[in-house]
């Protein structure tokens, strides 16, 4: 059952369904209703409504006539995210070490320190909590709303592969001294090695990813 917060039922209902839909908890091609999300969740069929209009929008679910199909990412998506992140994240560490404040570099010097103390616990699920908060500051960093607004459903998206990456040990490490490379990039004020840090950073990624 659904908590009722400050934010709508529906908004609920949607992040609760997208996340799903995201991580794989819901396989692709599977049919989702709303008497059986009802159900799942607890809650009346008009969020649960309002929240599968919006995966429709998203790109998500496909609706069949006898319920919403799963669509998810698909691996033209996957590969289309991480053409767009490379460029854009290349463009936004490079802007982060020319706008940077003491204040935001130690929030991100935060992020990472964590991240590598977290990776010596073996902790998989922290580690990614970190990842995501290191490239959030990084999209903070860049002093650019829009950057922020288009990376941060992007990055979101690919949580399903992420979190796969950052389970292997090897790809963990690798990761982590990649976003110590562009750390110290960007604190040094250094636009263009950030910028080929953060390309080659997302690059890897995928490379696992179409690896694994």
């Amino acid at each position: 059952m659904l908590e009722h917060k400050t934010v709508s039922l529906a908004d609920q209902v949607f992040e609760h369904l997208e996340t799903n839909i995201l991580s794989g908890k819901y396989s692709r091609g599977e049919i989702l209703t709303e008497s059986k999300l009802s159900s799942e969740l607890g809650v009346s069929r008009t969020p649960i409504r309002e929240a599968l209009r919006r995966l429709e929008q998203e790109h998500l679910i496909e609706e069949t006539g006898k319920g919403s199909m799963v669509i998810g990412i698909t691996e033209k998506d996957l590969e289309d995210i991480y053409l767009i992140r490379g460029q854009l994240e290349g463009l936004i560490a490079a802007m982060a070490a020319k706008n940077a404040t003491k204040e935001k570099l130690e929030a991100l010097r935060e992020a990472l320190e964590l991240q590598e103390f977290y990776l010596e616990k073996k902790d998989a699920d922290r580690i990614k909590k970190m990842d995501n908060k290191f490239h959030n500051r990084m999209y903070e960093l860049s002093g650019s709303m829009v950057f922020y607004d288009t990376l941060l459903p992007l990055h979101k998206k690919a949580q399903k592969y992420r979190k796969a990456s950052v389970e292997s040990k090897s790809r963990a490490v690798a990761s982590v001294e990649e976003h110590r490379k562009i750390y110290e990039a960007v604190a040094a004020g250094d636009s263009e090695l950030a910028e080929r840090y953060a390309k080659e950073h997302v690059e890897n990624a995928y490379n696992h990813i179409k690896k694994g």
